[in-house]
Order: structure tokens, then C-alpha cells, then sequence
């Protein structure tokens, strides 16, 4: 389905008079608005292929209703939501699950769609149906040469569908590890492992890069391969230039300080990205911002400065994506809570009394460190982020319009009820 634009444009005159009196008090209290607005306008966060179904919890998947049946109706869920937010134009393709039957249809309904392909993600943490030889001990680590062979041409082949559709990185994500003390040789997985990027890193184009993501546990619980951001630094630092460590939110122990290994990953030129999502005991990939938006923000703090510091593009210089399970929400509206709060962190990083804050640091001030941080986090720019949304043509309260319009309604009645997200 596609959005009535006029139809945005009524919802935003209904709710205008009330948004305007809020707009115009929040710009008589924060800083330069029209320079966070425009930030924030240019401002995108990609969504996943895999992210427009009903996930699973590792007993059951239960299935929502006009589920996505295939790539396309994919790509025209991610346009309802950049309709609604115009923060959401790009997409993540996960392969096997979305290889495009058409490389020339996909790249034109994606133009009609204004979307743009984003990072590729490849797969070789499960057996797809056919495979020849089984991940069960492992892809790149694997004892098994013939193994490791073929997880390297799947991610080659992840490369060639990228090439196609205009991307410029692939994303690796290893499952690789061990669950019991013994079972694995340590040193000799992690160079089996090293072998097999630097073969898939010398079959990227030159313009490409390769994000090396990692996770400190699950689905194996003895130790991971690529367990941490200081093991996967290891590997980008070993490749080359065009890798660099992908940060998952959920993918650290309890209590991580993430902001720090984003600062320090930053300052060493070697951060990739993001895969944002929010997580309560561990990687629960729940929606952003709804655990921990105090986390959420000092992360995008840490980036802001860090960004501004090196004189890069908040917009472009980095990678930007989503990765949660929509376990019991409605997909959709759980992607664009997700925007939206980290829209809101985005926001309120950009309002951080840089000068002062420095001045505070200098002085070992913590006092004063602590009051400048806690109270911008505690300033509320959701009608910022709602003007920036207004300005780009988008809903003013892309929730409310989702809702009183019945899009889950309408997808339900053109999809069905038992449509079944490809890959879930």
C-alpha cells in the first residue's frame, strides 16, 4: 500500500494549532533549533528486510496478521514508514532470505518507494534448505575446510547481489563458538576465522566496506568467536581499511559501558555503525529507547562529539539500522517507536552544552559534568523532532496516523491474514 500525502497534510492541519504553541515555547528555551532541525531532517536510520514480520522467542513465532509475503511488500512497508517519519529510507537486505528475483524491477520499485539499499547482511549462522554442508560446529572457525569454503562464498555471493542494487557494505555476523570448556581450540578459530574474512574482504569492490559485528553470547555459551568489540577490532585492524567493528546494542553483558567502546572505537576511526535495539537481562533486540533512554543518549552524546570532533557527516559517515524482534507488537509501530526515540537521543546530543561541558571535564567539576548531561536528557524535544517531521513533508504523530488511518487494517484486507514473513 502506498500513503495519501494528502492525507499526511490533513492530519498535520488537525494537530498543527496544538504543536505550533509547543514548537514556539521549545524554541524560546533551547539553542539554535533551526540547526538541529535540519540535522535531523537529513537524519536516516535503515530498516532491516527481516524487521517488517512478527519474530520468534526460541519456543514458539506467533504470527501477526498482513505480514510482508515477500521482498517487495517489504520495501512497501519500509515506504509507509519513511512516509510517516522521513527517517526511514533505506533498507537492509538480509541474504538468502530477500535475493531479488529482478535486480532491475526491485531497484525501480525502490526508486517509485525513495528508498536506497543499505548494508548487506549475509548468513551463515543456520542451515538453509539445500545447503550442502551444516553450520553446526561453525562457519568461518570450522575444523572443516569445506565448511569454511562455502560460508566464504556465501558472503562473496551476498557481495555480487549488493553490487546490483547499489550497496556499499556487507555486514558479518558469526554465530561461531563453542557452548563446553575444550571443545574448540581458540587460537585456531580465531585464525580460521581471520582466513576466511580476509578472502571475503579481498572480494570487495573499492568502494565497499565490511562491518565485522560481534556478540558476547548466543547462541553459544562458552565463548564466541567474534565475542566482543576488542575481538573484532582485532579482525578490522588485521584486514584493512575498509573494515570496521558494527555495534549491536544488545549484544554486551549486562551493564556494559557502551558508551566508552563507542568513543574509543570512534577516536580509532574503526566504528562501522549501529544495529539499534534496547535489551532488559540480554540480547531481548526490544524496542530502542524503551529500557534504557538514559544509555540510548549518552551514546549519541559520545557520537556527537566524537563525530563533530573528526569533522564527519552525523548523516552519511557511519552506519545507521535497526535490529529488534517484534515479538508481540505490530511491527511497524514498534520500527517507529524505535525511530522515534532515537530521533529524541539524537536531539537532545546535540543540545549538550559542548563548551561547558569541556570546561567541567577540564576541572574535574563532576558535579557540574553530571548536571549538564542529566539535565539535557531531562529536556523535551519531541516537538523538535515532530517540526523536523512537518518540514520534511511527514506525520506530525506518525503513531496517531497509523492508528486512525487502520494501516494494519488495510494490510491485513490486501495480504491476508496468514501471510508469512519470508525468513522468519
Amino acid at each position: 500500500m502506498r500513503i495519501d500525502k494528502q492525507q499526511i497534510d490533513q492530519h498535520n492541519t488537525d494537530l498543527q494549532k496544538v504543536h505550533q504553541k509547543r514548537f514556539d515555547f521549545a524554541k524560546s528555551e533551547i539553542t539554535n533549533p533551526e540547526s538541529i532541525i535540519q540535522k535531523l531532517i537529513d537524519f536516516n536510520v535503515a530498516i532491516p528486510s527481516w524487521a517488517l514480520g512478527t519474530g520468534g522467542t526460541r519456543f514458539a513465532r506467533f504470527s501477526g496478521a498482513g505480514e510482508p509475503g515477500n521482498l517487495e511488500q517489504k520495501m512497501e512497508d519500509i515506504a509507509v514508514l519513511h512516509a510517516l517519519n522521513n527517517s526511514s529510507g533505506a533498507i537492509s537486505l538480509h541474504i538468502p532470505w530477500d535475493i531479488p528475483s529482478n535486480y532491475t524491477a526491485i531497484k525501480k520499485l525502490a526508486t517509485d518507494l525513495n528508498l536506497k539499499f543499505d548494508a548487506m547482511n549475509s548468513n551463515t549462522f543456520q542451515d538453509q534448505k539445500g545447503q550442502a554442508l551444516s553450520y553446526k560446529f561453525g562457519s568461518l572457525q570450522n575444523t572443516n575446510k569445506a565448511i569454511r569454503k562455502q560460508a566464504i562464498e556465501h558472503n562473496i555471493e551476498v557481495i555480487k547481489h549488493g553490487i546490483e542494487l547499489g550497496s556499499k557494505a556487507l555486514t558479518v555476523w558469526l554465530s561461531d563458538g563453542s557452548c563446553f570448556p575444550g571443545q574448540l581450540n581458540f587460537r585456531k578459530a580465531f585464525q580460521n576465522t581471520l582466513e576466511g574474512l580476509q578472502e571475503i574482504y579481498a572480494a570487495l569492490p573499492s568502494d565497499w566496506k565490511v562491518f565485522v559485528e560481534y556478540k558476547a553470547f548466543e547462541p553459544n555459551f562458552y565463548s564466541m568467536t567474534v565475542g566482543d568489540w576488542g575481538q573484532s577490532l582485532l579482525y578490522a585492524n588485521k584486514l584493512g581499511p575498509k573494515a570496521f567493528t558494527l555495534v549491536d546494542l544488545g549484544h554486551h553483558l549486562p551493564n556494559a559501558n557502551i558508551e566508552q567502546i563507542v568513543a574509543l572505537l570512534l577516536m580509532e576511526k574503526k566504528l562501522a555503525g549501529f544495529h539499534f535495539n534496547d535489551s532488559k537481562y540480554g540480547d531481548d533486540d526490544l524496542t530502542v529507547g524503551s529500557i534504557k533512554p538514559y544509555q540510548l543518549f549518552l551514546i549519541f552524546n559520545e557520537l556527537v562529539e566524537g563525530m563533530d570532533a573528526r569533522g564527519m557527516n552525523h548523516a552519511t559517515d557511519l552506519g545507521w539500522m535497526i535490529d529488534a524482534s517484534h515479538n508481540i507488537k505490530d511491527p511497524l509501530e514498534d520500527l517507529l517507536q524505535s525511530i522515534e526515540a532515537i530521533m529524541i537521543s539524537y536531539a537532545q546530543a546535540l543540545l549538550v552544552d559542548r563548551t561547558s561541558l569541556n570546561k567541567a571535564q577540564e576541572n574535574n567539576d563532576v558535579v557540574a559534568a553530571q548536571e549538564i548531561l542529566q539535565s539535557t536528557f531531562r529536556t523535551d524535544v519531541r516537538v523538535i523532532v515532530a517540526e523536523a517531521r512537518l518540514r520534511a513533508g511527514a506525520a506530525l504523530d506518525p503513531i496517531a496516523y497509523y492508528r486512525n488511518n487502520k494501516i494494519r487494517e488495510s494490510l491485513i484486507k490486501e495480504r491476508g491474514v496468514n501471510n508469512i514473513t519470508t525468513g522468519l
